[in-house]
């Protein structure tokens, strides 16, 4: 790709004698929603854990928009760009929507003074106003002083994803966003996505979900037992032989699957 925001080189990683990820390599071109997908166990979420600092790399690079983060620290990564959800939702149950949103701007904090506003020991502050404003731009308005765990489960879903926008990436991973979202939520989490690419986010997401996949993504990946097996159009995907094998079955369509994926 002509101008990558993420290029990954030869990564690898073992825990113990087993090797997880073997030797992946890939770019995810700037403006981008680019999928990760395979199998539970082809080391989706690794890699994830790998480019955000959770695991150390065992070899290969990472180079975000032109600098080396193969080596800095987790919190580094954010300030350079880099910013992520999980699996399963990280949020502070008993704060409220703008509390956990000021959480996210941490990253962005210089001085004591500075980390203390998101922590919401000043109400009326520009961290604040700027929490209030991200969720408005969300459509999440009606809820910032509501207690996260009072709130359904769709709506929670969003709300990371703001959390994760207001350290203002150049680069947002996305660790299986529509897993648990019925129909509504999970078109209304999409709607959200465009909105933020269209800003200029460039998206890496992981999900099990094809018809989420064909609907957002422009560019898939696939692994398969901690290899990249195959790299193309969410068209191009559907129609590899080794990528049905391996995950999509004969008749292209996605598995219905339980559980984490690694």
């Amino acid at each position: 790709m002509s101008d990558a925001v993420l290029t990954i080189t030869e990564l690898n990683k073992s825990f113990g004698g087993l090797q997880v990820i073997d030797d992946v390599s890939f770019d995810v071109a700037r403006g981008s929603r680019t999928a990760l997908i395979g199998p539970n166990g082809a080391g989706k979420t690794t890699v994830f854990n790998l480019l955000t600092g959770v695991y150390p790399i065992d070899d290969g690079r990472t180079v975000l928009d032109g600098v080396d983060v193969t080596n800095i620290p987790a919190k580094d990564r954010v300030i350079a760009g880099m910013s992520r959800s999980f699996q399963n939702i990280r949020l502070m149950p008993h704060l409220s929507t703008v509390e956990n949103v000021m959480l996210g701007q941490h990253a962005r904090a210089r001085g004591l003074a500075q980390q203390l506003f998101p922590l919401g020991l000043l109400r009326r502050n520009r961290w604040a106003e700027e929490a209030r404003a991200a969720l408005e731009q969300a459509g999440l308005d009606t809820y910032p002083g509501q207690v996260v765990a009072d709130l359904p489960y769709g709506i929670q879903k969003r709300i990371e994803v703001v959390r994760a926008m207001v350290a203002n990436p150049k680069i947002l991973l996305l660790d299986e966003p529509a897993a648990g979202l019925n129909s509504e939520e999970t078109e209304e989490l999409q709607l959200l996505l465009r909105q933020i690419n269209d800003r200029g986010t460039t998206l890496l997401v992981v999900e099990h979900d094809m018809h989420f996949v064909r609907t957002l993504c422009q560019q898939v990946v696939v692994l398969n037992f901690g290899k990249k097996i195959f790299e193309g159009t969410p068209d191009e995907v559907h129609r590899d032989p080794a990528v049905k094998q391996a995950y999509l079955g004969t008749d292209s369509t996605a598995p219905e699957e339980a559980g984490n994926a690694a």
